[in-house]
């Protein structure tokens, strides 16, 4: 397109006089070529704009860090999202909890096992099972007197010094409730609680 206008005009100053019509359209032509010029030949200092492009435009490995960042944010937004909505629903069915059901037991009095003094000592203890649920009940009354022969035995052996302190008694119910779930299997009590412990 460029070179058509010069011929144009190499051809008018050849041609002779011209018409106003083809005057016009010379002048149009080397308008347009004028125009047109300064941005097919760039300064020497300036940059290409294709160079510039290229520049511009961010490295494979900043784009996949990326693509990986904002997968993994909208993963987790999904994530939490579920987990929150879940948790929302089964808040209810944890706070429906079953109530817990006792069972007396007779009293129990022990003479405890003397340490060479001859002086004996009593142990009163007053002793509630706690169930998980209240069905067992009818499943652990029939194996009682296991669990009474069971108790029997085992506080007969203690000595007064087995029970000094928080610790004696914590370890005297957790040593009650491991031998009465032995007496009462495959049925399972939750706990031996003391309703009154006395040593004289």
């Amino acid at each position: 397109m460029n070179a058509h206008p010069r011929r144009f005009a190499d051809a008018a100053s050849h041609a002779g006089p011209v018409g106003s019509w083809e005057l016009r359209f010379l002048m149009a032509a080397k308008a347009k070529q004028a125009a047109t010029e300064p941005d097919d030949e760039p300064e020497e200092g300036a940059e290409q704009p294709a160079a510039k492009s290229k520049s511009k435009l961010p490295s494979k490995k900043v784009m996949m860090i990326a693509a990986a960042a904002g997968l993994l944010a909208i993963g987790g937004g999904g994530g939490g999202y579920y987990f929150l909505s879940h948790s929302g629903h089964e808040q209810p069915a944890k706070m429906e909890a079953k109530p817990a059901t006792f069972v007396d037991l007779p009293d129990v009095l022990v003479n405890l096992a003397s340490a060479g003094s001859d002086r004996t000592q009593y142990l009163k203890v007053k002793i509630v099972l706690e169930l998980p649920d209240p069905t067992l009940v009818s499943q652990i009354q029939p194996l009682m007197p296991r669990v009474m022969d069971a108790f029997q035995t085992y506080l007969r052996e203690l000595r007064p010094t087995d029970l000094d302190g928080s610790a004696g008694l914590y370890r005297l119910k957790e040593e009650l409730t491991r031998r009465v779930n032995v007496a009462v299997a495959p049925n399972k009590v939750t706990a031996v609680l003391f309703k009154e412990i006395v040593v004289q």
